[in-house]
Formats: structure tokens, C-alpha cells, sequence
């Protein structure tokens, strides 16, 4: 491990720092698994182990909410915690790899392997952090715009409960209606960084918002002309995203083919 202050490896400092983390989550869980969950058979010698599982071991046991953390079921009690992790399980707006609506099951499922305690960092999330699962944005499955509202007035509620959303899809599209939850609570500019090999700037695609459009819609003001041709689309722009503020990194590879030819109006008489 690299060294750090003085001649300490860094490691062994970390560990310093961890042993002066309480444990007492963790304490507290397995009063509970025991009251909960019962005592184990006589044979088993480790008696912090429960009958019934009822924490974060085993890790393919138990009900699966995000590193095994607090079910919130009642949002409105959301402000108890520091980080609320959400999902929002909608890929109708992809335009080519359907399947990222299971996205939110599977993070969970892998997430029961880890709890958070980490050497490098010298952190352990679940000790010194207050989080816990709201579960699913209710996504509507055929309508894009709908689940952008749905998303935004989800992702606001947990922002101005005073809390630290993490989200996960889900398409790229949500990139626009999670920043438009944010963005109107916000004092002063909002700042992005978007990691990809794909720009995602695009006005639309395939005639709509799509998976490639989410930060020309959050850093776009709405003019005359967007208002008129998507007035479906009746929120255009954030005043305080800022297109200067969108810092991209990894962009690269093919780009498909060069931008179609404009093309004269159905309604346009021939000439």
C-alpha cells in the first residue's frame, strides 16, 4: 500500500481510523435478528446467528433492498435518513437494448455481497451513514413524458426532505427528469458530470426525448421554436443548468451516420 504521512502505510492508518468507528449498527442488528428472527438451533455455535435470516447475512438470503438497508415504505418518513437509494425501473425510452428496467433488481441483488466497510477509504458506510431503500419510482411503461413527471416529483421529494437521493435506472433518458427534480431547489447553477462514451445531446431522436437527448434538454433554454414543435414536451430547459457547467469525460467511438438532410414539410406546396 502507499504511504502516507510521515512513514505509516497507508493502510495501517486506515485501520487506526476504522477501529475508532463504534460498531453499533451492527450490535443493534443482531439484538434484532435474535428477537426477530429467534435464536438458532443448539448446534450452531456462533450465537449471533439467528433462525430465521433477518440482516445482511447470508447474502443471498433475506429480502433484497439495497445493501440489505432500511425498507422506507412510508416516503413520507424519508427525511429520517441521510441517503435514500431509489430506483426507477423504466427503459421505454432506449432505442436499441431494451432491459435496463430490471437495472434496480439486479443492483440490489449484487449489493447484498457488500456492506459497505472499506480499508482503502477507511469508511464504513453502514455505521456512519443513515440510509435506506424508498424502492421504485411507479413508472409509466409507454409514456416517456409521464414518467419524466413521475421521476421529477419522486427525486424532489426526497431532495427537499433533506435527503441524498441516489438513483438508478433505467435508460439514459432520466438524466433530465432526476436533474429537474433538483434543479429548482437549488441556489445557483447546477453542475453535471456525465461519464460515457455517448455525448447525449441530441434535441431528439426518433422524434422524441430519448436515451440520447437527456442534457440538451437539461441545459437548453426553451425558445419560441422548441415551444412550438414540442409542446407535447411542456417542460423545456433549466435556467440554472448551464451548458458550461456539463463536464463530460470518456466520450469517444462511432457516431453513427451524419445528420439527415432537412426535408421540406408534408404541408409545403411543391415548387
Amino acid at each position: 500500500m502507499a504511504r502516507g504521512k510521515g512513514t505509516e502505510l497507508r493502510g495501517n492508518r486506515n485501520l487506526k481510523r476504522l477501529s475508532r468507528i463504534p460498531q453499533t449498527k451492527q450490535k443493534a442488528e443482531i439484538r434484532r435478528s435474535l428477537e426477530y428472527g429467534l435464536e438458532a438451533a443448539d448446534s450452531v455455535i456462533d450465537r449471533t446467528i439467528s433462525c430465521f435470516s433477518r440482516g445482511h447475512q447470508p447474502a443471498f438470503a433475506g429480502i433484497n433492498t439495497f445493501m440489505k438497508a432500511p425498507y422506507c415504505e412510508d416516503v413520507r418518513k424519508v427525511g429520517a435518513y441521510e441517503a435514500a437509494f431509489v430506483g426507477v425501473p423504466f427503459d421505454t425510452a432506449t432505442t436499441f437494448r431494451p432491459g435496463a428496467r430490471f437495472g434496480p433488481q439486479a443492483v440490489r441483488r449484487i449489493s447484498a455481497l457488500y456492506d459497505g466497510y472499506s480499508v482503502d477509504g477507511a469508511v464504513d458506510i453502514y455505521e456512519q451513514l443513515d440510509f435506506c431503500d424508498i424502492g421504485d419510482v411507479f413508472v409509466i411503461a409507454g409514456n416517456i413524458e409521464k414518467t419524466f413527471d413521475q421521476v421529477t416529483k419522486a427525486i424532489s421529494h426526497i431532495y427537499t426532505s433533506g435527503v441524498f437521493p441516489v438513483i438508478c435506472g433505467g435508460d439514459h433518458s432520466l438524466g433530465f427528469p432526476n436533474v429537474r427534480g433538483i434543479a429548482p431547489h437549488i441556489d445557483g447553477n447546477v453542475g453535471i458530470i456525465h461519464i460515457d462514451r455517448h455525448l447525449d445531446i441530441q434535441e431528439k431522436d426518433m422524434d422524441e426525448r430519448m436515451h440520447t437527448t437527456p442534457w440538451y434538454w437539461t441545459t437548453h433554454e426553451p425558445t419560441s421554436t422548441t415551444h412550438r414543435d414540442h409542446s407535447h414536451m411542456h417542460d423545456v430547459g433549466l435556467p440554472n443548468c448551464d451548458p458550461a457547467n456539463l463536464v463530460q469525460m470518456g466520450i469517444g467511438g462511432w457516431y453513427a451516420r451524419a445528420p439527415a438532410p432537412s426535408w421540406p414539410s408534408a404541408a409545403a406546396p411543391a415548387s
